[in-house]
């Protein structure tokens, strides 16, 4: 089992490669990533093969850090939440790395793109197999820079350099509640390692603490995780290569909030209200994305807010103590997400860069794969059965209302019909009817080549079969058997809620707080799990059907709606003037703060300084008046008088004797004079 230190070691050795000789290799660098990406792979499947026997490892490979009674390795967890998470961020980032061996042929940074895709996969790799929480942190960061480097990555483009100085800036508001986090975890457990943490986890400590802690980390997913109200990167992340936007963007790394509070369970279980907070935000992300997707023109753009929408999916599942139904969802996600960015850089690729819905249509008869396997995607991610985002969010719907997290389920079932009907205003705009684009284009439209058009076909069979095959009978698949050891608390906890309802209802006398979850169990006995997954199912047909009534029946209809609600329109179409608001509050004040501060240092700081100076200059030039008129004005008067007091003296000395006879003589008669007559 310790050959899963070769799942991140090899991206690594893929990086040091293509980041040494990239420039002798240039347009060869996929012969050295594609490899590295898919031997990490089978290396993951063979370790995925070795815990189905229930091992797991818990390997401290070597001593990291050690500053006083802190103790940090480098170290590696395998156990199923691990490995689950390991096999999503292989699989998918070799199909993707396949897939831009097409997209990026012949762009001048070919070489340097499929280094940061390996280092992306080494940073994501090394945060969901650490086994401490720094190290976690370390790949955390890692993922958030390969996200600057690969959203700005044609940098010639300022939107793209824009885009990424924003996702890195939005993302270090979120990691400043992490490192929050950890040092409270620190301070409490004294250890930063999974099992030693979760081992000195006791209730006794207060809910307070636990609910600190598991809040501080919160922060850190909704900026990865681009959750309210940190979620204003993601869609700006689209400026990047259409290979980044699937890869990191939807199936890996804006995942790893959700893989990190799965992981966090134990200390979210303690911090109920935690717990509803994550509920809530998730629920509102949900629908708060899915109004804005419902009237995007950019094909990546309805995407991007589709990912956001979906992640909120998974928020809300987790806060209802669903570890297992939001990683699922995490899962299955990350197929048909990929799919439909591959899907639409497919279409972006063939119409040589436009991105806008409106100049499309008709394309199905062009690019048949492309089609297929971008409707099998919609299907998914509407929640379609038997497709693969029908089990997983089911699920999480199920549970948000067996919890009594009534509104939220509600907000859930309003997201699932937003998501079948944007999702097939898409479709439908995109792919049939007639093609709105330029003639020139009309005429060079194409299928995608073999590489490109291959990753798709296998996503699109995941996109079909991994609910059922993994998922079926819900609560009790191959994959929830598998994650049950990790999640066992929380399991046992939804068994109570959806089947022992008398037994919930008995604690419920106690107070108001249980007899809430009593009335919500109850709710749950009377309306089985099946006849739930037909409401949502029927939802979601519903705006199918909606969306087929208005973009292919009757098309006129959107664009009346538009000109009646016209304010709606613009509110939804200008993404509720968020980064406007967000611009005005932060960056506008900060401009006019940064100025008075400025204006502080200008004239206040550097008033004083100034003043001081001037002041020094002029006690300067008093005392060098001082010093040159009085001070060595009478040193050389005295001496100036010696000077000529002795020529005066000087000038007595004639060397003549008779003077000097004649000066004696007149001095003695001075002297007779002065006793005789004084």
């Amino acid at each position: 089992m310790k050959l899963v230190a070769l799942v991140p070691l090899l991206p690594l050795i893929g990086v040091l490669i293509n980041g040494l000789f990239g420039a002798k290799i240039k347009d060869r660098a996929h012969l050295i990533a594609v490899p590295a990406a898919g031997l990490s792979c089978v290396v993951a499947f063979v370790v995925f093969f070795q815990t189905l026997g229930g091992e797991t490892l818990d390997w401290d490979v070597y001593p990291w850090l050690a500053v006083g009674d802190m103790k940090v390795p480098v170290g590696f967890l395998v156990d199923p939440l691990s490995t689950v998470m390991m096999l999503v961020v292989t699989f998918v980032g070799f199909l993707i790395h396949v897939y831009s061996i097409g997209y990026m042929h012949g762009d001048r940074g070919y070489a340097r793109f499929f280094t940061y895709l390996n280092l992306f996969m080494f940073s994501m790799l090394m945060l969901v197999l650490a086994n401490n929480y720094l190290l976690m942190f370390l790949g955390w960061e890692g993922v958030g820079l390969c996200s600057y480097l690969l959203i700005g990555f044609w940098y010639e483009k300022k939107s793209a350099g824009d885009a990424g100085k924003k996702a890195f800036v939005v993302n270090r508001i979120g990691d400043a509640g992490f490192i929050l986090g950890l040092f409270f975890i620190w301070t409490t457990f004294g250890s930063l390692k999974y099992t030693e943490v979760f081992a000195a986890v006791d209730p006794a400590l207060g809910a307070g603490i636990y609910t600190t802690i598991t809040l501080l980390l919160f922060v850190g997913a909704t900026g990865k995780s681009a959750q309210l109200p940190l979620y204003v990167w993601l869609p700006d992340a689209m400026e990047g290569p259409t290979p980044v936007s699937a890869l990191i963007h939807a199936a890996t790394m804006v995942t790893a909030g959700v893989y990190m509070v799965a992981r966090s369970n134990a200390l979210f279980n303690l911090a109920p209200f935690s717990l509803e907070v994550v509920a809530w935000v998730g629920a509102l992300t949900a629908v708060f994305a899915a109004t804005i997707a419902l009237v995007q023109n950019d094909i990546k753009k309805v995407v991007a807010y589709s990912t956001i929408s979906q992640l909120g999916y998974m928020f809300l599942g987790a806060g209802a103590g669903a570890y297992p139904s939001a990683v699922f969802h995490l899962a299955t996600h990350a197929f048909f997400k990929a799919l439909l960015f591959l899907g639409a850089g497919s279409v972006i690729h063939s119409l040589h860069g436009e991105q806008d819905i409106r100049k499309m249509g008709g394309l199905w008869k062009a690019m048949p794969i492309t089609t297929w396997t971008f409707l099998l995607a919609s299907l998914a991610n509407a929640g379609i059965f038997p497709l693969a985002g029908f089990w997983s969010k089911d699920e999480i719907l199920f549970n948000a209302f067996v919890r009594g997290l009534t509104i939220p389920w509600i907000l859930g079932l309003i997201g699932a019909f937003m998501t079948a009907f944007y999702m097939f205003r898409l479709f439908f705009q995109v792919f049939t009817g007639h093609f709105r684009g330029d003639h020139h284009t009309a005429h060079h439209l194409h299928e995608s080549p073999p590489n490109m058009a291959y990753p798709l076909l296998v996503l699109g069979v995941f996109s079909v079969v991994a609910g059922l095959v993994f998922g079926f009978p819900p609560d009790h698949g191959l994959y929830h058997r598998f994650v049950a050891p990790i999640f066992e608390a929380a399991h046992q906890s939804e068994a109570v809620a959806g089947h022992a309802v008398g037994e919930v209802a008995e604690h419920a006398a106690e107070g108001g707080a249980e007899h809430a979850v009593a009335a919500a169990a109850g709710h749950a006995a009377g309306a089985s799990e099946i006849g739930m997954a037909a409401l949502s199912l029927a939802i979601a047909l519903a705006g199918i059907g909606l969306a087929y009534l208005f973009y292919v029946k009757r098309p006129d209809i959107p664009a009346a709606l538009a000109d009646k609600l016209r304010g709606l329109y613009n509110l939804l179409l200008n993404k509720y003037w968020v980064d406007e608001l967000y611009e005005a509050i932060f960056i506008d004040f900060g401009k006019v703060f940064c100025r008075f501060l400025w204006g502080v240092d200008a004239r206040v700081v550097d008033g004083a300084v100034n003043g001081s100076s001037w002041l020094t200059m002029r006690l300067s030039a008093i005392s060098s008046w001082h010093d040159i008129k009085i001070v060595d004005g009478l040193v050389n008067a005295i001496a100036d008088l010696i000077q000529g007091g002795s020529g005066t003296l000087r000038r007595l000395q004639t060397g003549a004797i008779q003077n000097y006879i004649l000066a004696m003589a007149l001095g003695v008669v001075g002297m007779a004079v002065f006793y005789l007559f004084l």
